[in-house]
């Protein structure tokens, strides 16, 4: 089993929804991101999300925007993005980690070499914004071949043979965005994000995890009631942003924000619709 699968199995037999936090690579320094892994980690992350800098990140927010821009005055690049996983892996073999990014720096190395060089640094899935899974007939493969897990986003526009060709080549779990948008918009509606997630898992025995919008620690218990996995970015990196002039103050601050959701959602009531 890779490490999501195991990640996600013993969640499944504990009863209770995984913590995905989001941060950006680099951000605001490049020394900051292993520490920062490490402190998501021991404050109650099951997964992390790492975003890989890019120059023109159409699917975000501000928020996320900026964040990208602090890494990249630092000129953090894809490989050094590998040896920050290898980093973190010297002390962690066990939480899983997933690439978040664009498909245009993995096309410049190459699918087969990238793949093959993420694995060996300890990544463990690879959700590329930009690919939809039309275009995937190549990157697909060339992930599994690695033993990594391709990861898709489903849209609350998702119709039902969109959902179908998404779930076809998605494997870890499937990322169903909450929101309308980019990255850090407003209003969740809480109401069709449930039954958008229950018609996803009646079609799929993959986890869904939800992202866009969840800011709180309320917000993420309520979400955690029907989803496998809850994410959370933007609110994280706006707390990463305010330290970036007292960067070691960061693992600290943002593991007291991600503690206050893991707590919050080992309270809420979890009532999963069982997948296909």
């Amino acid at each position: 089993m890779s490490r999501l699968e195991t990640r996600f199995a013993q969640l499944k037999k504990q009863g209770r929804t995984a913590l995905i936090p989001y941060i950006t690579a680099g951000d605001p320094q490049p020394a900051v991101t292993a520490p920062l892994m490490h402190a998501l980690v021991a404050a109650g992350a099951d997964v992390l999300e790492l975003g890989v800098p890019f120059s023109d990140p159409m699917a975000d927010g501000p928020v996320i925007q900026q964040a990208a821009e602090r890494a990249l005055k630092h000129h953090v690049s894809l490989h050094q993005v590998l040896d920050m996983v290898r980093a973190f892996r010297r002390q962690d073999q066990a939480t899983p980690v997933v690439l978040m990014g664009y498909l245009n720096p993995i096309e410049v190395l190459g699918y087969a070499k990238f793949a093959r060089e993420a694995a060996a640094a300890g990544v463990d899935g690879v959700l590329t914004v930009d690919l939809p899974p039309e275009e995937a007939d190549e990157f697909v493969p060339a992930m599994r071949a690695s033993g990594l897990d391709p990861i898709f986003l489903l849209a609350p526009t998702s119709d039902a043979g969109r959902i179908q060709a998404i779930l076809k080549v998605a494997s870890g779990f499937v990322y169903y965005v909450s929101l309308r948008g980019v990255t850090g918009a407003a209003h969740l509606d809480l109401t069709e994000v449930r039954r958008k997630v229950a018609t996803i898992k009646s079609q799929t025995a993959l986890p869904v995890g939800v992202g866009f919008g969840i800011n709180t620690p309320e917000a993420a218990a309520q979400v955690a009631e029907f989803s496998d996995a809850v994410v959370v970015g933007s609110a994280l990196v706006k707390r990463v942003a305010a330290l970036a002039a007292t960067p070691d103050k960061i693992p600290a601050e943002a593991g007291a924000f991600i503690a206050s959701l893991r707590a919050a959602m080992d309270r809420a009531p979890v009532a999963k619709v069982s997948g296909g």
